[in-house]
C-alpha cells in the first residue's frame, strides 16, 4: 500500500498547527472566510505553508468526504501517474454560499493518512478462528459471492425473511451506500427485518412529533443572523462539523447576537463562540428547564397570549376535554400537582447549576426577542432523552419564539429545503421493524419482542436474527453499547449463524465476520453526498484512482450475489456501475430542482450550491394563519400536554407533559456510592465516530484520554497524563487522564469512537467508552442512552 502514495502534501507540522487553530481559536478553517486556498493557512494564525504549485502531469479531480462527518467538504485530489500526491480543498468565496464554504477541516486534510494506510484490507477472507478472534484466510471473490448467496438463500428458507438483518452503518454516508443496496436486494428477495430510528437522534425523532406533529422544527441556519440570543444546548458544531452551522453562527455573532453554551464540558464550540458557558450535570437538563419555566411564570415573563392562541396543556384553562387542570404543565411547575415547586434552588441541588445562573438565563431568554434555543443531539442520548427534547419545545412556546424569523421551535430541529434522491429501496415484503438500538435483543429474544419493545408493523417477530449484513460500519461492536455483552452474543454461532462484513480495515466489528470483504474508499468510487440536516449544497465525489489489490465497492459484488439469486436485472435496473446510478440520481435532482446543472457540469465542478431568497422558518404558516394551517397534531395546536402520551398510562417514565425525571445511573441514583462519577462521550475533531481512529496524525492532534475535573482528580491522586482505569460493572477501560477545568466536577468524558481493544484480561486498552455504556433503552423511543453512565476512576 505504501507505494500508492507520496507523503508530500500538507506537512505534519502545518497539520498539527492547523488542528490547534480548529480546536481553540475563533473558527474552524472549514468555516473560516479567511482560510486561504489549497493547503495554505493564514500565517497570522501561526502556520507558514509554501504555495503549492501545480506540477506537470498532475490532474486535479474534485471529490468529497463521504464518511459520516456532518459537514462534508470539497476534496481536490492531485493525481499523478495514478497516485494521489496531495489534497487541496474548496476555493470558493463567502458570497457563493448562503451558509458556509465546503472547506475541509483537519479530518479532511488528513484523508490520505487514513485511506492509503498500509493496513488496508486487501482480499476477500473467511473466518478460520472463533468469532471475534480476527483470524481469517484469503479466498477468491467467486467463493465469497457463492457463500454469501447460498447463506442468504439457506437462512431465508430455514427461518424466514425476518431472520435477515441489514445493520446500521454510516462509513459511507452518501446516496449510494452498502446498507441501502443490500436492503434493496433483500427487498427483492422476500424481505428482511427492518429498523427505525438512529443511534444519533432516536429520542428527538420520536418525541418532537408529540409536541409539534413533525420532526421538522428548525429554521434554516441563514436565519440565525436575525437572532438576538442563541442558546446552544448540548450543541458542539465546532467538533462535530454539524451540517453547515459554524459560519452562520459566527455571522449571527458578528451581527450582535449573544451566544450561550449549556454543556457539562467547555467544548471547542464554547471556546470559539460563547459569551457565556453554563455547565450542568448530564441528564439534569429538564430540572434546569423546569426552573427556567418557574421563573418565567412567577415573574410574568412568559407569552401568555401566544400560549392561549397556539398551545394546548400549558395551564388548566387550556386542557383537553375530560383532563384535570392539575395535569397541566403550569400546575406541575408551580408544584400544585406534586407539592414540589420547581424553583431555581430546587434545580440547583439536582443539576449543580447555580440558582442565580438559572434565573438570569430564564430572564434573558424570555425578554430577548427573537431568540433561538438550539439543541444538539447529545442531550437526548440520555436515559430520559425524550423529556429533554420536549422540555425545550415548551420553553420556545412560552417565549413566543415559534414560527418567527430569528426564533427556533426547539428540540434538535431539522430544516431542509433541498430534495436529493438516493438509490431506491423497494417496499420490504416483511413489514416488521424494531427500534434500531435493540438489534442485539432481536438476536437473543426476537420472537418474544412485541409492541412493548417498540416493534412496529407486526404483532411479534417470527424469528430471531440469524444473518447480519454489516457493510461499511463499525456499529456491530464498536459503536454499540456494552461491548462485553455484545461480543458474547455475537460469538455464539448458534445465535447469529452468518455475518458478512465489508470494510477497509480490520476494525473491531470486522473481527466478528464470517466473510470479510475489502471495501474501497472515497477516492476509489463515484458517489453523491450532502451534509447533515442543514446545508444548501450537494457534492459529486469523483473516483480519482482505482481500488488497490482486490478492493471493491459493495455494489460490485452485490450485483453478483443478485445474479446468483436470479435478481440481477431487477437489482440493477440497467445501472451496471456506480456512475450509472449517479446519473440516475442527478436526473432526480433535476426533477426536484429544474435549475440544477447537467450531469457533466456538476461532475466537473464537484459541487452545486442552491440559492434561496430567504430563510425557511418552521411553522411560519401555522403562526401567521392558524385557521388554515393547523399544527399537524391531533388537536392542531402545540401540544404541551399530549393526550397520546397520557393514554399510554406510564406517567412515571412517559409523562404527558415534559418534566424532570430522576435518572437511573444519574447523579441521584444510589449507585453513586459505588460509582460516583458520571461519564459521557463527546465528539472530537480527530475522528468521525470511529473513522480515522487509526490515522497516525490524529493521535498527535488529540490523544485518546478521559477528561476529569481537578477536584475529582485530586481526590484520587491522579495527575494530568497518568494512566488510569475507568470502570463499572460492565467493563474496564485503561487510558491517560486529561485533568482539566473544562469539565465540571462529578463528570468525566471519554471521546467516543476509539477502537475497542481488550487485552488478555478483557481490559480495553484503547479507551472505547462503549465498554462502559449501558444497553438499557430510553422508555419511549427505545433509543440510545449512551451518555447515562456511572463509573469510578483510579490510577492504573
Amino acid at each position: 500500500m505504501s507505494s500508492l502514495v507520496e507523503r508530500k502534501s500538507l506537512s505534519r507540522r502545518a497539520f498539527l498547527k492547523l488542528s490547534a487553530i480548529t480546536g481553540s481559536a475563533l473558527a474552524l478553517i472549514g468555516c473560516n472566510p479567511k482560510a486561504l486556498k489549497d493547503n495554505q493557512v493564514d500565517s497570522s494564525n501561526g502556520i507558514e505553508e509554501p504555495e503549492i504549485k501545480i506540477e506537470e502531469g498532475v490532474t486535479i479531480i474534485p471529490t468529497s468526504g463521504s464518511n459520516n462527518c456532518g459537514g462534508r467538504c470539497v476534496i481536490k485530489a492531485h493525481v499523478k501517474d495514478g497516485v494521489v500526491i496531495r489534497l487541496t480543498t474548496d476555493e470558493g468565496t463567502e458570497d457563493e454560499a448562503s451558509t458556509t464554504l465546503a472547506r475541509a477541516c483537519v479530518r479532511g486534510r488528513a484523508y490520505r493518512q487514513t485511506y492509503f494506510h498500509p493496513d488496508r484490507l486487501k482480499y476477500p477472507m473467511k473466518r478460520i478462528g472463533k468469532r471475534g478472534e480476527g483470524k481469517f484466510e484469503r479466498i477468491s471473490w467467486e467463493e465469497a459471492v457463492d457463500t454469501i448467496a447460498s447463506e442468504t438463500k439457506r437462512i431465508k428458507e430455514k427461518y424466514g425473511p425476518a431472520s435477515r438483518y441489514v445493520h446500521y452503518a454510516t462509513g459511507v454516508s452518501a446516496t449510494i451506500r452498502g446498507n441501502n443496496l443490500v436492503s434493496r436486494l433483500l427487498s427483492l428477495d422476500g424481505g428482511y427485518l427492518g429498523y427505525y430510528n438512529s443511534y444519533s437522534t432516536a429520542a428527538t425523532a420520536i418525541a418532537k412529533p408529540y409536541t409539534y406533529g413533525t420532526s421538522n422544527t428548525g429554521n434554516t441556519p441563514d436565519d440565525w443572523v436575525n437572532s438576538k440570543l442563541i442558546i446552544l444546548w448540548g450543541h458542539n458544531p465546532a467538533e462535530t462539523i454539524f451540517g453547515t452551522t459554524m459560519y452562520p453562527l459566527r455571522k449571527a455573532k458578528e451581527a450582535g447576537a449573544k451566544i450561550i453554551v449549556v454543556d457539562p464540558r467547555y467544548s471547542d464550540t464554547a471556546i470559539s463562540l460563547a459569551d457565556e458557558w453554563i455547565p450542568l450535570l448530564p441528564g439534569t437538563d429538564n430540572a434546569v428547564m423546569d426552573a427556567m419555566a418557574y421563573v418565567m411564570i412567577t415573574e410574568g415573563l412568559h407569552d401568555q397570549g401566544f400560549l392561549d392562541k397556539y398551545a394546548l396543556g400549558f395551564d388548566g384553562e387550556h386542557m383537553p376535554k375530560g383532563i384535570s387542570s392539575k395535569e397541566s404543565y403550569k400546575s406541575y411547575i408551580l408544584g400544585e400537582s406534586d407539592g414540589i415547586p420547581k424553583t431555581p434552588e430546587w434545580a440547583e441541588k439536582i443539576s449543580k447549576t447555580p440558582a442565580n445562573t438559572i434565573i438570569n438565563l430564564a430572564r434573558e431568554y424570555a425578554t430577548t426577542k427573537p431568540a433561538a434555543l438550539i439543541q444538539g443531539w447529545g442531550p437526548q442520548r440520555n436515559a430520559y432523552g425524550e423529556q429533554i427534547v420536549r422540555g425545550a419545545t415548551v420553553l420556545a412556546a412560552m417565549t413566543g419564539n415559534v414560527g418567527i424569523n430569528g426564533g427556533w421551535a426547539s428540540g434538535a430541529g431539522y430544516a431542509s429545503r433541498i430534495s436529493i434522491p438516493s438509490v431506491p429501496i423497494p417496499e420490504n415484503p416483511f413489514e416488521g421493524k424494531i427500534p434500531l438500538f435493540l438489534w442485539t435483543d432481536a438476536i437473543v429474544r426476537g420472537t418474544e419482542m412485541g409492541a412493548k419493545d417498540g416493534v412496529k408493523g407486526v404483532k411479534k417477530i417470527p424469528s430471531n436474527i440469524k444473518m447480519i449484513f454489516n457493510l461499511a460500519g463499525n456499529t456491530l461492536i464498536n459503536q454499540h453499547s456494552d461491548h462485553n455483552r455484545t461480543a458474547e452474543i455475537l460469538k455464539d454461532e448458534n445465535k447469529v449463524e452468518f455475518i458478512v462484513v465489508s470494510d477497509i480495515f480490520m476494525t473491531p466489528s470486522a473481527k466478528f465476520a464470517d466473510i470479510l470483504l475489502p471495501g474501497d474508499t472515497v477516492f476509489e468510487r463515484n458517489n453523491i453526498t450532502t451534509p447533515w440536516t442543514y446545508g444548501d449544497f450537494v457534492l459529486y465525489a469523483n473516483k480519482v484512482v482505482d481500488p488497490p489489490f482486490e478492493c471493491k465497492f459493495e455494489y460490485e459484488w452485490l450485483k453478483e450475489v443478485a445474479e446468483k439469486l436470479g435478481l440481477k436485472d431487477e437489482f440493477t435496473e440497467g445501472n451496471e456501475t456506480n456512475e450509472d446510478w449517479t446519473r440516475w440520481i442527478v436526473k432526480g435532482i433535476q426533477e426536484n430542482h429544474p435549475d440544477f446543472p447537467s450531469f457533466e457540469e456538476f461532475r466537473e465542478k464537484g459541487i452545486y450550491r442552491f440559492k434561496f431568497d430567504k430563510p425557511l422558518v418552521a411553522f411560519k404558516e401555522q403562526i401567521e394563519n392558524p385557521e388554515n394551517n393547523p399544527f399537524p397534531t391531533p388537536s392542531g395546536k402545540i401540544e404541551i400536554f399530549s393526550q397520546r402520551l397520557y393514554d399510554m398510562k406510564t406517567p412515571k417514565e412517559i409523562p404527558a407533559i415534559p418534566k424532570y425525571i430522576s435518572s437511573w445511573e444519574g447523579p441521584e441514583d444510589p449507585l453513586t456510592k459505588k460509582y460516583p462519577l458520571q461519564c459521557i462521550g463527546h465528539h472530537i475533531k480527530r475522528r468521525c465516530h470511529s473513522t480515522h481512529d487509526n490515522n497516525p496524525w490524529g493521535e498527535e492532534v488529540e490523544p485518546q484520554s478521559i477528561w476529569i475535573n481537578p477536584i475529582d482528580a485530586e481526590n484520587r491522586n491522579i495527575k494530568d497524563g497518568d494512566i488510569v482505569r475507568a470502570f463499572n460493572d460492565r467493563g474496564i477501560v485503561q487510558l491517560p487522564a486529561k485533568v482539566t477545568n473544562r469539565i465540571m466536577p462529578g463528570v468525566t468524558s471519554i471521546p467516543q469512537g476509539a477502537w475497542w481493544t481488550p487485552d488478555e484480561n478483557g481490559v480495553d486498552i484503547r479507551g472505547s467508552i462503549n465498554t462502559l455504556t449501558t444497553h438499557r433503552p430510553t422508555p419511549l423511543a427505545k433509543g440510545n442512552p449512551q451518555h447515562t453512565n456511572l463509573i469510578e476512576v483510579e490510577k492504573a
